[in-house]
């Protein structure tokens, strides 16, 4: 019998509701082998859904969950994968658009989606013989939760891999699933039917509420170019949105706040992925960004391994004018306005700071030397860096943890000091403003636009940081001149805003410029490291998604799975 390789049934996912994965609500008991009486309580499938939740963490690998720090940033040119050459060689073939059908991370992003639609089906079907002690209103929510969570599964299947089998709660386990439908029409679905059927207040941390299904099809809806669909869920998002919580969507007042886990769940935090740390198992910490941190001794954040390190491009990209805008791209890589980097030097080399114009959510997002990481003192330069001329002389910032917090942020029963309970939110408030910007410039409503955009800069320019080696120049656009400009306006502010968390690839395919801003990527960081981007190009027609993977290709046929264009 063919089925899909990552199908869970009701059996096996006993022994996977007690994965947790949460600040609060994911924080379930180690259960033992249950009956289907007890599976069908109320109690046995709020289990079934938390297991659905915690696949949002991925498999406790660092490459497979929803942060899509490797699919999103580091083919989007947010990142180089960092480290060295021959460590995790598997992702040198994504950095430079050779990623081949037998890749082992490829294979272990499309088992943990369908891992989660599993779940989420499995979900789906307990609802059908759920005890009298699940309320109406209980399976209302329940089921509305489950499609919600289905409905992100297949979005990044969607965006990864363009179209995969179709598998709903209904599926007879037999019939072989092809590939040849258009997923779009089964998320918009589901994300509407969470709109329509999730209350606005939840009551606990961490599960879906209203708007964020609300916000997640006007995304769906922007994906697709559906601008009008889109702008009306944003406005009433915008305006009447709430969190989980109650509270209502806004800003926080410092754009670096959002990294951190003390503001988890806050009024920027749409729909967020819940870590925790210190609770005895490391299955509730965030292992996504493991791998991520400077190298290093004990005085050092995580200490390992030197993974995704802040491209050159990127750190360029916040250099301001003297009225504090952006340069164009890709004018901010010229030599007269590139970033001041030590690259190439030793510790002990004289280094001055750049004193150009520059954003300053340059160091909230890139660590770079002679400027304050967090409160671990000075980034020191190629001491916490494992290959400089590999991978650049950058440090990711985003998602550390404060030294203050060793033990709290980070727990420290592993190998690594590198799971942390910092949330990885998959949609914030300032990403909502700038999709609604989008739709907003393509319907050609330029003064609103510029509102929603302004909105993110004033937040940016509210920074606490007083280095007075840097030199912070950043202001609000006064206007736009027109729909071209506008448009150029909101992509750089994507770039900036939400730099590293997953969103670039993604942004970059949807507007239909990958070819264009990708090549001229590789070009520029190849000048500066090699070998990671030697002879790297962006092939239009076959890179905007990713090959299928072969291991599944092998388990249901040639005749079932289609490969995509180009593999």
């Amino acid at each position: 019998m063919q089925k899909i390789n990552t199908y869970i049934s009701l059996v096996c996912l006993l022994a996977l509701v007690a994965v947790a994965c949460e600040d609060r609500f994911l924080d379930v008991a180690p259960t033992g082998s249950l009956g289907s009486a007890e599976l069908s309580s109320k109690e046995g499938i709020e289990g079934a859904l938390i297991g659905a939740y915690s696949m949002l963490l991925g498999r406790a690998d660092p490459f497979s969950g929803a942060t899509n720090w490797v699919w999103g940033s580091v083919r989007g040119g947010d990142a180089n994968k960092g480290s060295d050459e021959g460590d995790a060689p598997f992702l040198n073939e994504v950095q430079t658009f050779a990623v081949q059908a037998n890749n082992e991370a490829l294979l272990w992003k499309y088992r943990v989606l369908y891992e989660g639609i599993a779940r989420a089906n499995a979900t789906l079907r307990l609802l059908l013989v759920a005890q009298q002690n699940v309320s109406e209103a209980d399976k209302i929510r329940i089921e509305a939760e489950a499609r919600f969570l289905r409905g992100h599964y297949y979005f990044d299947l969607k965006k990864n891999f363009n179209n995969t089998p179709y598998v709903d709660e209904q599926w007879d386990e037999v019939t072989p699933i092809k590939n040849d439908q258009d997923l779009w029409p089964f998320i918009e679905a589901d994300f509407q039917f969470a709109f329509d059927h999730l209350p606005e207040i939840q009551a606990a941390i961490g599960r879906a509420n209203k708007w964020a299904a609300g916000i997640y099809l006007a995304k769906t809806y922007l994906y697709q170019n559906k601008f009008s669909a889109a702008k009306t869920l944003f406005d009433q998002a915008i305006t009447k949105g709430v969190t989980a919580s109650g509270t209502p969507y806004g800003l926080l007042p410092h754009y670096a706040n959002n990294f951190r886990s003390t503001y988890d769940n806050s009024a920027e935090s749409v729909f967020a992925v819940q870590a925790a740390a210190g609770t005895g198992s490391l299955s509730n910490a965030n292992p996504a960004m493991i791998l991520n941190f400077p190298m290093g001794g004990q005085d050092v954040p995580g200490g390992c391994c030197g993974f995704f390190a802040p491209s050159l491009d990127l750190a360029n990209s916040f250099r301001t004018n003297a009225a504090g805008l952006p340069l164009p791209d890709p004018t901010y890589n010229e030599a007269a306005h590139a970033l001041q980097m030590d690259l190439g030097l030793t510790p002990t080399d004289t280094f001055t700071l750049d004193a150009g114009n520059i954003d300053p959510r340059l160091d909230h997002s890139v660590g770079r030397r002679g400027i304050p990481y967090l409160d671990w003192g000075l980034h020191p330069g190629a001491t916490w860096v494992r290959d400089p001329l590999y991978s650049g002389p950058y440090s990711p910032k985003k998602f550390s943890y404060f030294k203050e917090g060793i033990g709290i942020e980070s727990d420290v029963s592993g190998w690594t000091r590198g799971y942390t309970s910092v949330n990885y939110t998959l949609i914030r408030f300032a990403d909502v403003l700038l999709m609604a910007a989008e739709a907003e410039i393509e319907l050609n409503n330029l003064e609103t636009a510029r509102d929603y955009i302004n909105r993110v800069r004033s937040r940016a320019m509210n920074s606490p940081l007083a280095e007075a080696e840097a030199n912070y120049v950043i202001s609000i656009y006064p206007s736009f001149a027109d729909q071209s400009e506008a448009r150029s306006a909101v992509r750089m502010e994507r770039k900036l805003e939400l730099s590293g968390e997953g969103h670039r690839f993604y942004d970059l395919v949807r507007w239909g410029i990958a070819k264009e801003v990708l090549d001229a990527y590789l070009r520029h960081e190849n000048q500066f490291l090699i070998p990671p981007f030697a002879g790297a190009s962006f092939t239009a027609g076959k890179n905007e998604y990713l090959p299928i993977p072969q291991a599944e290709i092998d388990l249901q046929g040639v005749d079932v799975l289609r490969q995509n264009p180009g593999y």
